[in-house]
């Protein structure tokens, strides 16, 4: 034909635009709909739980229910009456440091797998690990929770946290590694959170390695380059955007933990700068204390969960902003 059409393509050019394009707009909306319902359902949630706390803000104060550090639960029924004192700084500092002990613990070992896994493993084992790693993700919080205070936690982290009380003695981070150890502390979480969050820092990082092109590679081991330096000046310069925002959805992970954290941190309402103190979590009072709550305390708890909230919120606009950052250094448009 004179423009080089075929029939079938001619059919659909002089096809009726009410006809030929209606699954164009029909798809428009579903996708429109589904991405304005994830901003309906959050703001409902964040603005329904806020509402319910407020009682609880007014009365202590906004600032002081995020500084205060004092928790000491009311009785009162009446509603709108506080007896009690309501600071979250303890729980907030719990949830903090066990997420950051646990991010330290999984990243390098998140990026070892990665890199063996797409480098260095022979083809035959690539899958199986891949496979092998993604299970952990499987397996429900309870389970990690049961085995680590069981198990682990005794046998294998109470060792390594008395063996760690030789740090002590060193200035600034030896404050870190005060005794008396606990098995139940801000160590014992975060280590089987570190445990928990591999598997999904693994599988992003595994998938933007993958993704590095091949003539960057070849480039580099036709300037004379060892496997180490590709890896290293290659590999993982191109990967950083990928391998930031999966370290901060492993990060988010970890904040928003509960049933593991709270068997394994030990429930106290108070804190202390030592990792091995027994300390208490957003989430974890939470779970720990909802079910006997009295009405005031039940408002608190609400407020916790706000600032949980908050502190999700933050760490995910510094990790938009962080890639975002990134990918403009690097010259990654798509960022």
């Amino acid at each position: 034909m004179a423009n080089g059409a075929t029939p079938q393509r001619r059919g659909l050019l002089d096809a009726k635009p009410g006809l030929g394009r209606f699954g164009d707009p029909l798809f428009s909306g579903i996708a429109v709909t589904a991405g304005i319902s994830v901003l309906v359902i959050l703001a409902l949630m964040i603005g329904i739980t806020t509402s319910d706390a407020w009682p609880a803000f007014q009365y202590q104060g906004i600032t002081q229910f995020f500084i205060s550090d004092e928790w000491r639960s009311g009785f009162s029924v009446n509603p709108g009456e506080f007896t009690g004192e309501y600071g979250a700084f303890s729980f907030i500092y719990g949830t903090l440091i066990t997420s950051a002990l646990a991010v330290v613990i999984a990243l390098p070992l998140a990026l070892g797998v990665a890199l063996y896994i797409t480098q260095v493993a022979p083809r035959r084992l690539r899958n199986t690990l891949s496979y092998a790693v993604e299970l952990l993700a499987a397996i429900p919080s309870v389970v990690y929770g049961l085995w680590g205070l069981l198990y682990f936690a005794p046998r294998v982290l109470r060792p390594t946290m008395e063996f760690l009380t030789v740090l002590a003695p060193i200035p600034l981070l030896g404050k870190l590694f005060e005794g008396p150890v606990v098995t139940t502390s801000y160590f014992s979480a975060g280590v089987v959170l570190a445990i928990m969050i591999l598997p999904i820092i693994t599988a992003i990082t595994r998938e933007v390695m993958a993704q590095t092109p091949r003539d960057q590679i070849d480039a580099a081991y036709g300037m004379g380059a060892t496997d180490l330096e590709v890896m290293r000046k290659v590999i993982l310069r191109v990967s950083f955007p990928g391998i930031v925002g999966g370290t901060m959805l492993g990060l988010g992970r970890a904040i928003g933990e509960t049933i593991a954290v709270a068997m394994l941190i030990g429930g106290s309402q108070r804190w202390g700068v030592s990792l091995f103190f027994g300390g208490d979590a957003l989430s974890a009072h939470i779970a720990n204390t909802f079910q006997d709550a009295s009405p005031e305390t039940l408002t608190a708890l609400i407020g916790i969960g706000v600032v949980l909230f908050v502190i999700t919120i933050i760490v995910n606009m510094l990790a938009r902003l962080l890639v975002w950052r990134i990918g403009r250094i690097a010259g990654d448009a798509s960022l």
